[in-house]
């Protein structure tokens, strides 16, 4: 008898799961034949059935089915941690300070914020007119808005230039397809100006009656159009602005902190184009600021009397900064400000009347430089940690002296300051509160380098609690993500001091695919090079079990999306080395997705990954791809999780890579899938209940370790 799964959760004493875990039979999926024939490679595929998108195909339901049986499985291997999990979920939520408020800032009169209740999962965006002993203005009651929405996202709130109107996207189902609402700040009216499946990235025009915004196209998720709105037409009759002609660009709409620009951007990971208009005149074509040049990427800054642009333009690997006048945008008119350097990687410009700030990175770390515009003066600020993350926060305010940033480090909550840029002196506005009585000094911090392979040295930033023994026998949580020139900069989580609290070290290894040390080191880690991001977590994984930090007993490794297949390349690769692997909505099935392109955002991700229809691209990507490369051979014990409306990697990549380990390990080591069914990529959308996963997961480590509370 063909089944697709054994349905039924029988809890009994069986020799192949993990001893530490409750007893229960796995769901066992059907296996169907199917063949991939490309590039004259024919490769069998007995899970491909599940490759439905979206619950549109016609294995829909028994996919459905068959990930509701893994979640059984799960609840029925894992029942002997309800009391755990819920208590640490309990301890948890009680360090975070329910009833908060953000700090406001300052934009054309009014003081913005959002404020947190008591036991409410989300928030109140207000306001204040001139002073913040003004009346309370609430703009959106987002807590009301949610309820009866398992999952409830509001993005891209933009308030009108005359104050009056405020327009924001809205997802329901965490698919980030977002419909815009207008609302009437004087009526409270939710004006009838509903645009469905956009990117809710609303962009108001000076005359207070126009929007710009992106439309997605609603299979592939796509950013393929700019479009028009008027307050009062029918959104289906947007006139489009812009279209994008090529797959593997994004697009996005915004406007410039004076007020005097609306800008079209569109980028892939080697080239941009920015087109402008005139706010005033939302009417007029947009005029293209530069055409797209190969392997050229640029941003654009405006100033009073001239632009900015930050570009990697005549072989600036690391960025450079130059300026053109303002009526001479083409290349041509180019000259630099501040020359490329091989050991400053330059990231970002935010704009002042009198100031610019350049948010550098050296080292591994981010630096911020300030230069006086009127005498050229500069200064950089001092942060004064050893590891740290440190970024522009809310800037709304053109004329303004003060820069506005966040930081924080591994022991240091999140902190938002003032900087004076006139007198050099900085001020903190909140620091997040830890209830319960957290105290930094109790926990350490370090950086270590490992080395690669090919002797380049990783950095790997750590903490841990005092008295954390460095014989080989405490445990340690190994952390990545190493994809897109994303930094994972060392940052503080309350939730995370559950698992410092109980003897685990937690580490943060910055492997090549990141861009942490400069742009070599995301360019060393992408295409035909990503082999490197695998073996350097690796390496940085050997490296703590030589110099005594844990051991492979007690080592454990996590990601999430391309962080997830960073995990699945590294259980392939180097099985024995990890007690236990978290994949979080792990990007799996690399060759069979960036063959699809119907499924959302594959073709924006060839300049990654590769184009697998290109023989080379395809057998480099097949011979990392965690699915293609499952084998007879023993795993470490892993948990899975994945979101049924998953926008960013559809749910069957890591069912399919499941189904397929169960069926060859050779291993008494436990694998477990959780698919969130009411959620996508990002997990929940309340500030409580993703708490609940991050308690799961930690249920999974302590049961792995023998911690019992």
């Amino acid at each position: 008898m063909k089944n697709i799964f054994i349905l039924l959760i029988i809890v009994l004493t069986m020799s192949n799961v993990n001893a530490q875990f409750e007893k229960a039979i796995p769901p066992v999926a059907e296996k169907k034949e199917h063949r991939r024939i490309i590039n004259g490679d024919t490769v069998l595929d007995n899970y491909y059935w599940m490759y439905d998108y979206f619950g549109k195909g016609p294995d829909s339901t028994k996919a459905v089915d068959y990930l509701k049986a893994e979640n059984a499985y799960l609840n029925a291997a894992m029942s002997g941690t309800q009391k755990l999990q819920a208590d640490l979920f309990a301890e948890m939520k009680a360090r975070i300070q329910e009833k908060d408020e953000s700090v406001p800032f300052f934009k054309h009169g009014y003081y913005y914020y959002t404020r947190t209740e008591n036991g409410k999962q989300y928030y109140k965006l207000c306001r204040k007119k001139g002073s913040l002993a003004a009346k309370e203005e609430i703009l959106l009651d987002v807590d009301q808005m949610a309820e009866g929405h398992p999952y409830y996202a509001v993005t891209g709130y933009n308030i009108s230039e005359n104050n009056k109107l405020v327009a924001f996207g809205v997802d329901n189902v965490s698919r980030r397809q977002y419909t815009i609402y207008v609302k009437n700040l004087e009526t409270g009216e939710i004006l009838k100006d509903n645009i469905p499946n956009t990117e809710g990235d609303p962009c108001w025009a000076n005359d207070n009656k126009t929007l710009f915004y992106t439309s997605k196209n609603p299979v592939t998720l796509l950013s393929e159009k700019i479009k028009r709105h008027r307050l009062g037409a029918d959104a289906a009759a947007d006139p489009v602005v812009y279209e994008e002609t090529d797959k593997s660009n994004y697009i996005g709409v915004s406007k410039s902190k004076n007020d005097r620009y609306i800008f079209i951007y569109s980028q892939a990971t080697l080239s941009a184009e920015i087109r402008m208009i005139d706010a005033a005149m939302p009417d007029h074509a947009f005029k293209v600021f530069q055409a797209r040049l190969k392997d050229v990427l640029y941003d654009v800054t405006p100033l009073a009397d001239k632009f900015l642009i930050l570009t990697n333009k005549d072989g600036a690997k690391n960025f450079k900064l130059m300026e053109c006048p303002l009526n001479k945008t083409d290349a041509a008119n180019w000259k630099d400000v501040i020359p490329t350097r091989n050991d400053v990687l330059l990231e970002g410009i935010d704009e002042f009347k009198d100031f610019i700030v350049i948010n550098e990175r050296k080292d591994g770390l981010v630096n911020m430089r300030i230069r006086n515009l009127k005498n050229g003066a500069e200064h950089y600020i001092n942060f004064g940690e050893a590891a740290y993350s440190a970024n522009f926060s809310a800037n709304f305010e053109y004329n303004s002296s003060k820069l506005r940033y966040s930081y924080t480090s591994l022991t240091t909550p999140a902190s938002v300051y003032d900087y004076n840029m006139v007198t050099r002196t900085k001020k903190l506005r909140k620091e997040q509160q830890v209830l319960g009585g957290y105290n930094a000094k109790d926990y350490v911090t370090e950086r270590l380098y490992a080395t690669a392979k090919d002797r380049t040295k990783i950095p790997i930033s750590l903490v841990y609690k005092k008295g954390f023994k460095k014989n080989g026998n405490s445990p340690l949580l190994l952390y990545a993500y190493g994809s897109y020139g994303y930094s994972t900069d060392a940052s503080f989580s309350s939730s995370r001091l559950s698992l410092l609290n109980r003897g685990f070290a937690f580490a943060i290894a910055h492997i090549r695919g990141g861009q942490e040390m400069g742009r070599q080191w995301y360019l060393d880690g992408k295409l035909m090079k990503k082999k490197n991001t695998f073996t350097d977590f690796i390496d940085c994984g050997e490296f703590l079990v030589q110099q005594r930090y844990t051991s492979k007993a007690h080592l454990y490794a996590q990601g999430g999306s391309a962080g997830g297949l960073l995990m699945g390349a590294v259980t392939n690769m180097a099985p024995d080395l990890w007690h236990g692997v978290v994949a979080q909505v792990p990007f799996v099935d690399v060759v069979n997705t960036m063959l699809d392109e119907s499924i959302p955002l594959t073709t924006n991700e060839f300049d990654e990954w590769g184009n697998p229809k290109e023989k080379e691209a395809y057998f480099y990507m097949k011979s990392y791809s965690p699915y293609e490369n499952v084998e007879h051979k023993n795993y470490p014990n892993i948990l899975i999780t994945t979101g049924l409306h998953d926008s960013q990697v559809q749910y069957f990549e890591p069912a399919k890579w499941v189904a397929k380990l169960r069926a060859m390990k050779t291993d008494n080591n436990i694998i477990l899938l959780h698919t969130n069914m009411n959620f996508g990529h990002g997990g929940a959308s309340g500030r409580f209940d993703y708490l609940k996963d991050v308690a799961l997961i930690d249920a999974f480590l302590f049961t792995l370790e023998g911690i019992k509370q």
